[in-house]
Protein backbone atom coordinates (compact mmCIF):
# COMPACT_ATOMS: atom_id res chain seq x y z
CA UNK A 1 0.00 0.00 0.00
CA UNK A 2 3.02 2.40 0.99
CA UNK A 3 4.45 1.78 -2.40
CA UNK A 4 1.81 2.11 -4.06
CA UNK A 5 0.83 5.49 -2.55
CA UNK A 6 4.60 6.52 -3.42
CA UNK A 7 4.17 5.74 -6.86
CA UNK A 8 1.19 7.62 -7.00
CA UNK A 9 2.80 10.83 -5.95
CA UNK A 10 5.49 10.53 -8.42
CA UNK A 11 3.44 10.19 -10.86
CA UNK A 12 1.63 13.49 -10.46
CA UNK A 13 4.96 14.82 -9.90
CA UNK A 14 5.97 13.89 -13.56
CA UNK A 15 2.60 14.38 -14.71
CA UNK A 16 3.09 18.36 -13.22
CA UNK A 17 6.70 18.91 -14.77
CA UNK A 18 5.59 17.52 -18.07
CA UNK A 19 2.29 20.00 -18.22
CA UNK A 20 4.21 22.48 -16.99
CA UNK A 21 7.56 22.04 -19.59
CA UNK A 22 4.65 21.21 -22.48
CA UNK A 23 2.81 24.83 -21.71
CA UNK A 24 5.37 26.77 -21.31
CA UNK A 25 8.05 26.03 -24.03
CA UNK A 26 6.42 27.95 -26.34
CA UNK A 27 6.42 31.16 -24.40
CA UNK A 28 10.22 30.77 -23.74
CA UNK A 29 10.64 29.85 -27.37
CA UNK A 30 8.77 32.78 -28.39
CA UNK A 31 12.10 35.07 -27.43
CA UNK A 32 13.88 33.03 -29.77
CA UNK A 33 12.23 33.64 -33.01
CA UNK A 34 12.04 31.22 -35.54
CA UNK A 35 14.37 28.66 -33.61
CA UNK A 36 11.85 28.93 -30.51
CA UNK A 37 9.58 26.48 -33.05
CA UNK A 38 12.01 23.80 -32.78
CA UNK A 39 12.16 24.14 -28.64
CA UNK A 40 7.70 24.13 -29.07
CA UNK A 41 8.07 21.12 -31.03
CA UNK A 42 10.77 19.02 -29.03
CA UNK A 43 10.49 20.39 -25.68
CA UNK A 44 7.17 18.01 -24.55
CA UNK A 45 8.84 14.98 -25.94
CA UNK A 46 12.09 15.32 -24.41
CA UNK A 47 10.96 16.03 -21.12
CA UNK A 48 8.97 12.30 -21.19
CA UNK A 49 11.77 10.63 -22.59
CA UNK A 50 13.94 12.09 -19.69
CA UNK A 51 11.30 11.43 -16.93
CA UNK A 52 10.86 7.75 -18.34
CA UNK A 53 14.21 7.32 -18.19
CA UNK A 54 15.28 9.26 -14.78
CA UNK A 55 12.11 9.91 -13.44
CA UNK A 56 10.66 6.34 -12.63
CA UNK A 57 7.77 5.93 -15.04
CA UNK A 58 9.47 3.47 -17.39
CA UNK A 59 9.06 2.41 -20.47
CA UNK A 60 5.96 -0.32 -19.82
CA UNK A 61 3.47 1.74 -21.33
CA UNK A 62 5.08 3.53 -24.42
CA UNK A 63 3.45 2.18 -27.09
CA UNK A 64 6.47 1.88 -29.42
CA UNK A 65 5.27 -1.69 -30.86
CA UNK A 66 3.85 -1.86 -34.01
CA UNK A 67 1.54 -4.63 -33.41
CA UNK A 68 0.68 -4.23 -37.22
CA UNK A 69 -0.51 -7.99 -37.23
CA UNK A 70 -2.95 -7.54 -34.33
CA UNK A 71 -4.28 -4.20 -35.11
CA UNK A 72 -3.99 -3.95 -38.87
CA UNK A 73 -8.01 -2.79 -38.56
CA UNK A 74 -7.00 0.52 -36.82
CA UNK A 75 -4.27 1.36 -38.97
CA UNK A 76 -6.96 1.03 -42.13
CA UNK A 77 -9.39 3.05 -39.81
CA UNK A 78 -6.24 5.84 -39.04
CA UNK A 79 -5.75 5.80 -42.56
CA UNK A 80 -9.71 6.83 -43.87
CA UNK A 81 -11.01 8.36 -40.87
CA UNK A 82 -9.96 12.04 -41.33
CA UNK A 83 -10.88 12.03 -45.05
CA UNK A 84 -14.43 10.55 -44.49
CA UNK A 85 -14.88 12.84 -41.56
CA UNK A 86 -13.98 15.99 -43.69
CA UNK A 87 -16.07 15.27 -46.23
CA UNK A 88 -19.52 14.41 -43.98
CA UNK A 89 -18.29 17.63 -42.84
CA UNK A 90 -18.08 19.07 -46.41
CA UNK A 91 -21.04 17.55 -47.35
CA UNK A 92 -22.78 19.10 -44.32
CA UNK A 93 -22.05 22.68 -45.41
CA UNK A 94 -22.63 22.26 -48.99
CA UNK A 95 -26.56 21.20 -48.31
CA UNK A 96 -26.92 23.76 -45.74
CA UNK A 97 -25.55 26.57 -48.28
CA UNK A 98 -22.21 27.39 -45.79
CA UNK A 99 -19.34 25.32 -48.14
CA UNK A 100 -18.61 25.83 -52.05
CA UNK A 101 -16.33 23.97 -53.68
CA UNK A 102 -15.09 26.79 -55.92
CA UNK A 103 -13.12 24.64 -58.59
CA UNK A 104 -13.42 20.93 -59.12
CA UNK A 105 -11.82 19.89 -62.13
CA UNK A 106 -9.71 17.53 -62.80
CA UNK A 107 -6.61 19.77 -62.47
CA UNK A 108 -7.43 21.28 -59.37
CA UNK A 109 -7.67 16.92 -58.34
CA UNK A 110 -4.68 16.56 -59.68
CA UNK A 111 -3.11 19.73 -57.35
CA UNK A 112 -5.00 18.67 -54.07
CA UNK A 113 -3.41 15.18 -53.86
CA UNK A 114 0.08 16.60 -54.82
CA UNK A 115 -0.29 19.05 -52.37
CA UNK A 116 -1.42 16.01 -49.51
CA UNK A 117 1.55 13.66 -50.63
CA UNK A 118 4.19 16.53 -50.30
CA UNK A 119 2.75 17.03 -46.65
CA UNK A 120 3.11 13.62 -45.73
CA UNK A 121 7.18 13.25 -44.95
CA UNK A 122 7.07 16.63 -42.93
CA UNK A 123 3.85 15.89 -41.41
CA UNK A 124 4.66 12.43 -40.27
CA UNK A 125 8.22 13.76 -38.86
CA UNK A 126 6.41 16.36 -37.06
CA UNK A 127 4.00 14.42 -35.52
CA UNK A 128 6.15 11.87 -33.85
CA UNK A 129 7.57 14.84 -31.41
CA UNK A 130 3.60 15.40 -30.79
CA UNK A 131 1.85 11.75 -30.44
CA UNK A 132 4.89 9.93 -28.37
CA UNK A 133 4.52 13.15 -26.32
CA UNK A 134 0.70 13.19 -25.85
CA UNK A 135 -0.34 9.29 -26.76
CA UNK A 136 2.90 7.73 -26.10
CA UNK A 137 3.20 9.54 -22.53
CA UNK A 138 0.56 11.98 -21.40
CA UNK A 139 -2.30 9.55 -22.02
CA UNK A 140 -0.47 6.45 -20.25
CA UNK A 141 0.35 8.15 -17.53
CA UNK A 142 -2.80 9.83 -16.72
CA UNK A 143 -4.37 6.43 -17.49
CA UNK A 144 -2.30 4.89 -14.44
CA UNK A 145 -3.95 6.87 -11.80
CA UNK A 146 -6.71 5.23 -12.68
CA UNK A 147 -8.37 8.23 -14.38
CA UNK A 148 -11.40 7.24 -16.08
CA UNK A 149 -10.80 7.04 -19.30
CA UNK A 150 -12.86 9.43 -21.27
CA UNK A 151 -11.69 11.70 -18.36
CA UNK A 152 -8.29 11.08 -19.47
CA UNK A 153 -8.34 11.86 -22.75
CA UNK A 154 -10.08 15.23 -22.16
CA UNK A 155 -7.55 15.86 -19.76
CA UNK A 156 -4.83 15.10 -22.22
CA UNK A 157 -6.59 17.06 -24.72
CA UNK A 158 -6.75 20.28 -22.65
CA UNK A 159 -2.76 19.94 -22.29
CA UNK A 160 -2.53 19.71 -26.16
CA UNK A 161 -4.59 22.33 -27.08
CA UNK A 162 -2.94 24.27 -24.46
CA UNK A 163 0.44 23.81 -25.69
CA UNK A 164 -1.05 25.04 -29.30
CA UNK A 165 -1.54 28.46 -28.14
CA UNK A 166 2.15 29.90 -28.93
CA UNK A 167 1.77 28.25 -31.87
CA UNK A 168 -1.15 29.99 -33.47
CA UNK A 169 -0.17 33.20 -31.67
CA UNK A 170 3.48 33.63 -32.62
CA UNK A 171 4.90 30.74 -34.82
CA UNK A 172 1.97 30.43 -37.55
CA UNK A 173 2.14 34.12 -39.68
CA UNK A 174 -0.97 35.93 -39.77
CA UNK A 175 -2.04 35.05 -43.46
CA UNK A 176 -1.89 31.43 -42.85
CA UNK A 177 -4.30 31.84 -39.99
CA UNK A 178 -6.48 34.05 -41.52
CA UNK A 179 -6.79 31.51 -44.52
CA UNK A 180 -7.29 28.86 -41.77
CA UNK A 181 -10.14 30.71 -40.48
CA UNK A 182 -12.26 33.31 -39.93
CA UNK A 183 -12.70 33.22 -36.14
CA UNK A 184 -11.17 36.48 -33.98
CA UNK A 185 -8.57 34.39 -31.39
CA UNK A 186 -10.98 34.35 -28.42
CA UNK A 187 -14.08 32.40 -29.98
CA UNK A 188 -10.51 30.26 -31.97
CA UNK A 189 -9.23 29.20 -28.68
CA UNK A 190 -12.14 28.24 -27.01
CA UNK A 191 -13.48 26.45 -29.61
CA UNK A 192 -9.87 25.06 -30.47
CA UNK A 193 -9.66 23.63 -27.13
CA UNK A 194 -13.38 22.01 -26.96
CA UNK A 195 -12.48 20.72 -30.24
CA UNK A 196 -9.12 19.38 -29.39
CA UNK A 197 -10.79 17.47 -26.83
CA UNK A 198 -13.09 15.68 -28.95
CA UNK A 199 -10.20 14.85 -31.12
CA UNK A 200 -8.45 13.32 -28.10
CA UNK A 201 -11.26 11.03 -27.42
CA UNK A 202 -10.80 9.34 -31.08
CA UNK A 203 -6.63 9.51 -30.84
CA UNK A 204 -6.92 7.77 -27.37
CA UNK A 205 -9.31 5.37 -27.82
CA UNK A 206 -7.28 3.80 -30.87
CA UNK A 207 -4.43 4.40 -29.06
CA UNK A 208 -5.90 1.55 -26.49
CA UNK A 209 -7.33 -0.04 -29.16
CA UNK A 210 -4.49 -0.89 -30.89
CA UNK A 211 -1.94 -0.81 -28.07
CA UNK A 212 0.35 0.99 -29.56
CA UNK A 213 0.78 4.82 -30.79
CA UNK A 214 1.60 4.39 -34.44
CA UNK A 215 -1.48 3.94 -35.51
CA UNK A 216 -2.47 7.34 -34.31
CA UNK A 217 0.73 9.59 -35.51
CA UNK A 218 -0.68 7.65 -39.22
CA UNK A 219 -4.04 8.95 -38.40
CA UNK A 220 -2.70 12.94 -37.22
CA UNK A 221 -0.37 12.68 -40.56
CA UNK A 222 -2.95 12.02 -42.85
CA UNK A 223 -5.25 14.69 -40.96
CA UNK A 224 -2.73 17.38 -41.35
CA UNK A 225 -1.45 16.25 -44.68
CA UNK A 226 -5.21 16.32 -46.37
CA UNK A 227 -6.79 19.29 -43.84
CA UNK A 228 -3.57 21.80 -44.40
CA UNK A 229 -4.16 22.17 -47.99
CA UNK A 230 -7.77 22.11 -48.14
CA UNK A 231 -8.05 25.14 -45.50
CA UNK A 232 -5.02 27.06 -46.51
CA UNK A 233 -4.97 26.66 -50.55
CA UNK A 234 -8.84 27.20 -51.00
CA UNK A 235 -10.11 23.89 -52.38
CA UNK A 236 -12.89 24.76 -50.25
CA UNK A 237 -14.69 27.94 -49.62
CA UNK A 238 -16.75 28.55 -46.35
CA UNK A 239 -18.84 31.46 -45.98
CA UNK A 240 -17.33 34.03 -43.15
CA UNK A 241 -18.07 33.67 -39.59
CA UNK A 242 -19.81 29.91 -41.06
CA UNK A 243 -16.25 28.40 -39.89
CA UNK A 244 -17.57 28.35 -35.86
CA UNK A 245 -20.45 25.75 -36.88
CA UNK A 246 -19.12 23.77 -39.98
CA UNK A 247 -15.13 23.42 -40.76
CA UNK A 248 -12.99 20.38 -40.92
CA UNK A 249 -10.67 22.11 -38.55
CA UNK A 250 -11.24 21.06 -34.96
CA UNK A 251 -12.64 23.87 -33.55
CA UNK A 252 -16.35 24.07 -35.30
CA UNK A 253 -19.46 23.12 -33.79
CA UNK A 254 -19.76 20.17 -36.72
CA UNK A 255 -16.55 18.25 -36.11
CA UNK A 256 -16.74 18.69 -32.49
CA UNK A 257 -20.26 16.69 -32.42
CA UNK A 258 -18.21 13.92 -35.31
CA UNK A 259 -15.34 13.65 -33.14
CA UNK A 260 -16.87 13.21 -29.48
CA UNK A 261 -19.38 10.45 -31.32
CA UNK A 262 -16.91 8.62 -32.64
CA UNK A 263 -14.85 9.07 -29.51
CA UNK A 264 -17.55 7.77 -27.05
CA UNK A 265 -18.21 5.02 -29.65
CA UNK A 266 -15.18 4.00 -30.16
CA UNK A 267 -15.05 4.04 -25.85
CA UNK A 268 -18.20 1.87 -26.10
CA UNK A 269 -17.07 -0.59 -29.00
CA UNK A 270 -13.76 -1.38 -26.69
CA UNK A 271 -15.86 -1.89 -23.58
CA UNK A 272 -17.91 -4.25 -24.99
CA UNK A 273 -15.49 -6.44 -26.46
CA UNK A 274 -13.46 -6.16 -23.62
CA UNK A 275 -17.41 -7.35 -21.81
CA UNK A 276 -17.46 -10.55 -24.51
CA UNK A 277 -13.88 -11.80 -24.42
CA UNK A 278 -14.25 -12.41 -20.88
CA UNK A 279 -17.71 -14.21 -21.10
Amino acid sequence: MKNHSSNHRRTIRNLTIFAFVAISAGWVGRLWGEPGQLLWLVAPLLSALLLRSFGGDGWKDFGLRLELKKSALWYAVSLVLFPLCAALIIFTGCVLGLVTLPDVSPTRAALFLHLTLLALAPSFFKNIFEEFAWRGYLAPRISSLGVHDLVGHVLVGLVWAAWHIPYYLFFLDRASFEAFTSKGFGIFFSMMFAGVAALSLVYGEIRLLSKSVWPVLLLHTVSNAVGNPLLLHGFIRVVPGADVFVSPEPGSVCSIIVYSLIGIGLYRFRKRKAVLKNL
